[in-house]
């Protein structure tokens, strides 16, 4: 019997150096998708790749699931088993529609309640369907899954401060710089993550920054709204002196940023200190740049204790997030409890349409060949009448009081 199966690789147990080993690059995604989806055993995928989680979404019908997808994701990344093991977590049935959920509610995130893993999650969903990876039971999850979210973002008060990966980004810069607004921030990259830090920073008085990006006109957009400078790729580097903090969010799959590079800046500079942040999955930066005096590199996983800092009142709405899902997930068991009900009733209309096209191709015939049209006629609701009640009538004949008192409501009682 088909289930719905998670293997999930995230933030809790694995740090940035595993997860960047397993992220998807965007430009392969349709490739790898319709890869998984030929395995045996695997009727339908989703993959979600973001800066704090790998996640394969499946419906499955193979009791070996955790080792197929277990197995996909080490040799696709080029991995072996034994390096990825200890960081992956399976989810099956109850604990998959309850871990899908606490993700689309941002309940799962290193930032409680932050938003934007929903959008990333509508982006995996979208991306499965253009590449014809869907069938009907996980396209289902995934409308359950956002309207779940909605009704969590609506009944509670889980996304109302401003917590977001961007905003504590921020938040380390200050405790590095007291006065933001007397720094030049490099912003590398154009995504939704850069462009809230560009907000955040806006707010808090920066009025130097320069976004870069390889498609220069993704990082005017930025800019424009902001009174800053915009550069491409090719460029930066001569404009990374300038930099008293760079963060940095690309889909690059290799390190944009470089030890030597930086030991260059840092010569133009004077050696006046340089704030990095990398907040990319596979990382923007060389980690040996953090080896170098005067560089204070963070990634991702140092925005935890900031997190942690910031997170407040958000934890009692967590407990009601909660309690919604578990009311909206009956909802969706129940859908799946009927769904083989679904099924015979398409089968049953399949096989009576077949029975109907039969019959009316015989009929046609017996008219074009001149035969009387009212006996044709009359022959042939005859034959409809008879081929599609006769398996009915047979299985009626066969079932038990008891069983038949549940059937009495499917016999219409047509009145004329």
């Amino acid at each position: 019997m088909s289930r719905i199966a998670i293997l999930s690789v995230n933030h809790a147990k694995a740090p940035v150096a595993v997860r960047e080993r397993v992220a998807f690059s965007p430009n392969r995604l349709t490739e790898e998708l319709q890869k998984l989806n030929t395995i045996d055993g695997i009727e339908a995928c989703v993959i979600l790749s973001t800066c704090n989680r790998s996640e394969i979404y499946t419906v499955v019908n193979d009791d070996n699931a955790k080792e197929i997808l277990s197995n996909y994701l080490a040799k696709t990344h080029d991995i072996p088993r034994a390096e990825v093991d200890p960081y992956l977590v399976y989810f099956e049935t109850d604990d998959a529609l309850s871990h899908i959920c606490n993700v689309a509610c941002g309940l799962d995130s290193l930032v409680l309640g932050e938003p934007q893993i929903l959008g990333q999650l509508k982006d995996a969903y979208h991306a499965a369907k253009q590449a014809g990876t869907l069938n009907k039971k996980l396209e289902k999850l995934f409308q359950h899954a956002f309207s779940t979210a909605k009704k969590v973002r609506t009944d509670t008060q889980i996304g109302l401060s401003p917590v977001s990966i961007a905003y504590c980004a921020v938040k380390l810069s200050e405790k590095i710089f007291s006065d933001l607004s007397e720094q030049t921030v490099l912003l590398i990259g154009a995504g939704e993550m850069i462009e809230l830090c560009a907000q955040h920073l806006n707010q808090k008085g920066v009025r130097n920054m320069i976004v870069a990006n390889r498609t220069i006109e993704n990082a005017k957009k930025i800019a424009e709204q902001y009174g800053a400078q915009s550069v491409s790729l090719k460029q930066f580097s001569s404009v990374i002196h300038q930099a008293d903090i760079i963060i940095s969010s690309t889909a690059a799959s290799v390190p944009i940023i470089g030890k030597g590079l930086i030991e260059s800046a840092l010569k133009q500079r004077k050696h006046k200190p340089m704030f990095i942040l990398d907040i990319a999955i596979p990382r923007d930066i060389e980690p040996e740049v953090g080896q170098l005096n005067d560089v204070y590199l963070y990634t991702i996983d140092d925005l935890e204790q900031v997190v942690s800092d910031n997170i407040g009142s958000r934890e009692k709405e967590k407990v009601l997030a909660q309690e919604i899902i578990i009311k909206q997930s009956q909802v969706f068991n129940k859908w799946l409890s009927i769904l083989p009900n679904e099924q015979l009733v398409q089968s049953y209309r399949s096989n009576a349409n077949q029975i109907k096209e039969d019959a009316v191709e015989d009929a046609l015939k017996r008219l074009k060949n001149g035969g009387d049209s009212e006996q044709i006629i009359k022959k042939l609701g005859d034959q409809l009448t008879n081929k599609i009640l006769h398996t009915t009538f047979k299985n009626i004949k066969q079932t038990s009081h008891t069983d038949l008192d549940q059937c009495k409501g499917c016999i219409p009682n047509i009145k004329k």
